[in-house]
């Protein structure tokens, strides 16, 4: 049973259903399509505002592009130490900005520090000397699994958009955050200042499909010719649009994260009870982390876990659940876990 990552979940079956659909006939190229149009329509009633919508086929390139309309080559990237793009994306993000530089900051739970971030966005700017602070990118859910408050990226949208920089989120895990707040994707998103999401469904039940979510729209443009020039602009973008329309549907995407997010919880709950085992910050959304005995370590090994361990430090192991955990998955895990701990 694996829990290193929710990439290793299959496809939700609706999924797959309005992929074989999109399947029969024609359609136009390029995203003329009407699947691209009906989920652009989506998007903008999701986010209750008019949104530009450039389908890509992973988050990686999400971000990149994104980060690289809103940052010039000589400009930086102020983000999380142990945010994705720069710890896991091999230097994706400098690659198409062309060398702008990423300036990781701290913060508990792996959420920017509002005062560091004070003082880093006008570090050195206007310096010809130094690179000149441009974009913050937060994540949302964070590597921990932690959750920005709408009152938190309001925080931190305030000091980007005073000190005249740009507001980007990796989302990843929006699905996540989203189930877990029960607050509306705008007051996450747009309303408190964010200018482009990484709209991430690939971790939630889509099979090749993620999204940038364009909210200033004057970057539309821009943000076009980069997703060309970087071999994102798919010729059959039906099947990408398809994917999405079905993952909006009925409320498809929620349902996903708000069991991903309930089997963290439970799997939590019961490592709580388990002696030796230590939990590390909560799991708001879908991943958690624990120190936990080594003999813990090698036992749920043998037994055929696979999760990653020590990474973080020794002993500690990151356990990370999808919309496709089952209860018996958990169950088992905690067993053994208890097993090999006694």
């Amino acid at each position: 049973m694996i829990f290193s990552s929710d990439n290793t979940a299959a496809t939700s079956p609706e999924i797959l259903e309005a992929l074989t659909r999109a399947a029969s006939g024609q359609a136009l190229p390029y995203g003329a399509d009407d699947h691209s149009a009906a989920v652009r329509r989506r998007f903008a009633d999701l986010f209750e505002c008019e949104v530009d919508v450039l389908f890509v086929s992973t988050g990686t390139a999400a971000n990149a592009l994104s980060l690289a309309t809103l940052t010039p080559p000589w400009g930086s990237v102020l983000c999380h130490r142990d945010s994705h793009i720069n710890n896991d994306e091999c230097g994706a993000p400098e690659f198409y900005t062309a060398g702008a530089k990423l300036v990781p900051l701290g913060g508990t739970d792996a959420k920017i520090d509002p005062a560091e971030l004070r003082t880093a966005v006008r570090h050195k700017a206007g310096d010809v000397h130094s690179v000149e602070p441009s974009v913050v990118s937060i994540t949302q859910a964070t590597e921990t699994g932690a959750v920005y408050t709408p009152d938190e990226i309001r925080e931190l949208g305030r000091i980007t958009k005073d000190a005249g920089l740009r507001l980007h989120m990796d989302g990843a895990r929006f699905a996540g955050a989203v189930a877990s707040l029960g607050a509306t994707p705008a007051d996450l998103t747009w309303r408190a200042g964010v200018d482009l999401l990484s709209f991430g469904a690939t971790k939630n039940g889509t099979m090749t499909a993620d999204a940038i979510v364009v909210f200033d729209r004057s970057l539309t443009s821009q943000l076009a010719f980069r997703n060309k020039r970087a071999g994102q602009l798919t010729a059959k973008m039906r099947f990408q649009a398809a994917q999405l329309d079905a993952y909006l549907t009925d409320g498809l995407w929620l349902r996903n994260a708000a069991h991903a997010n309930t089997m963290a919880a439970r799997l939590q709950d019961g490592l709580k009870a388990i002696p030796g085992v230590e939990l590390l910050g909560a799991a708001d959304a879908n991943i958690l982390f624990a120190r936990l005995p080594q003999q813990v370590i090698d036992g749920l090994h043998a037994d055929g876990f696979v999760f990653y361990h020590d990474r973080w430090g020794q002993g500690v192991v990151r356990l990370v659940t999808s919309f496709a955990t089952t209860t018996e998955e958990i169950d088992a895990l905690l067993e053994a876990a208890a097993r090999h701990a006694a």
